[in-house]
């Protein structure tokens, strides 16, 4: 998909629409609207469909009693502000990643992705069975929000960047766009970190203001047009092995709700965790082929030296949050790695296992 073409369909550029949005939202005859402002791009592939889809999945098995409507990405409010606006009452919902967050606690970014971390699969197993979502619901306490995981983009592509890396020294001064404890580890590593919203990246990376940037992977990124700019695309991540985003609710208003409506808030975002990860399964493939075959981008694997140093930044990072003055930032790194010792036997003895047998004796 062209870029251009995509940023006229989406509305990228969408501003605000109007006092009337900022009304308090409709109930009549025990039916309320609720207003769901998201950090994505309007029908943007994977998150932004997500969202919406999120909307009407609980639209739907409410029967009308609970009506989402959602404003993307600067239509109600920058997209960075979203859950800014469910703390102070502009909205009752917001779509995105608690890391994006973790200017209010550092602890936030355990509930996306951790460098060298878990995957998705070993996060929804830490959040739903071992104790995630109960530290997950202190943090949030703070703000009086509640946090539900909403969407799951699985292992994230590394990031584009303009030139080839052939080892640590290509890092030092790199200008590059990550959020997140990742941030922190290329950070370490050299590179100058910012964070900013996908509908802006394109043109950092146009300026020149930017040397590089990962945002999630070949889905995405087609739509976002990076491969105009860049043509070296590093896999896997090492900073986002398992990415999950988040809906979060009014905490008050939601407990407020009938316990069906609770009810379908927290499935609708359960189910569409799940249905984001088979949308992105699907369709990441097939747009890398097209970035490959279509576009001349060149498909690369991070130096080992990167990779390593990557992994010493990510355990000092882990080590210094550990050992916090925070009490709830020390207690949510320590129930993460406890639960990453115990799963990561499974997925590395069982599912790595396999992946490798796989490649090795199955030609088909």
């Amino acid at each position: 998909m062209d870029r251009r073409s995509f940023i006229k369909k989406a509305g990228l550029a969408g501003a605000g629409v109007g006092a009337s949005a900022l009304a308090t939202p409709a109930i009549s005859q025990g039916n309320q609207t609720w207003r769901m402002v998201t950090t994505w791009p309007k029908n943007f592939p994977g998150l932004g469909v997500g969202a919406q889809r999120l909307a009407d999945r609980i639209t739907a098995a409410s029967g009308g009693r609970l009506t989402i409507q959602v404003y993307a990405a600067g239509e109600l409010v920058p997209p960075l502000q979203s859950l800014d606006a469910v703390i102070d009452g502009s909205a009752e919902m917001s779509h995105g990643a608690a890391y994006y967050w973790q200017n209010k606690s550092i602890a936030l970014s355990f509930f996306t992705g951790v460098p060298y971390g878990m995957t998705s699969r070993e996060m929804a197993a830490w959040v739903r069975y071992m104790g995630g979502q109960e530290l997950w619901d202190e943090i949030y306490d703070q703000f009086g929000v509640q946090g539900f995981l909403s969407g799951d983009t699985g292992t994230q592509a590394g990031g584009w960047f303009r030139k080839e890396l052939t080892g640590l020294s290509d890092v030092q001064g790199l200008r590059f766009r990550t959020p997140g404890l990742g941030g922190r580890v290329w950070e370490k590593l050299g590179a100058t970190v910012t964070n900013m919203a996908a509908g802006e990246i394109f043109q950092a990376l146009q300026s020149g203001t930017l040397d590089a940037a990962e945002f999630v992977g070949p889905y995405n990124d087609l739509a976002l047009g990076f491969y105009q700019v860049c043509k070296n695309y590093y896999f896997p991540s090492f900073i986002e092995p398992g990415l999950a985003t988040e809906l979060v609710v009014d905490k008050a208003k939601y407990q407020e709700l009938p316990t069906d409506l609770q009810a379908i808030i927290r499935d609708c975002s359960q189910a569409e965790y799940d249905q984001v990860a088979s949308d992105f399964y699907a369709n990441d493939p097939r747009a890398l082929k097209t970035l490959v075959d279509e576009h001349g981008v060149m498909v690369r694997t991070f130096p080992d030296d990167i990779m390593q140093a990557g992994a010493d930044a990510a355990v000092e990072i882990m080590t210094g949050l550990r050992d916090s003055d925070d009490a709830l930032t020390k207690k949510t790194t320590e129930s993460f790695l406890d639960a990453l010792r115990v799963l990561r036997t499974r997925s590395e003895s069982t599912d790595g296992a396999y992946m490798q047998a796989r490649e090795k004796f199955f030609k088909i």
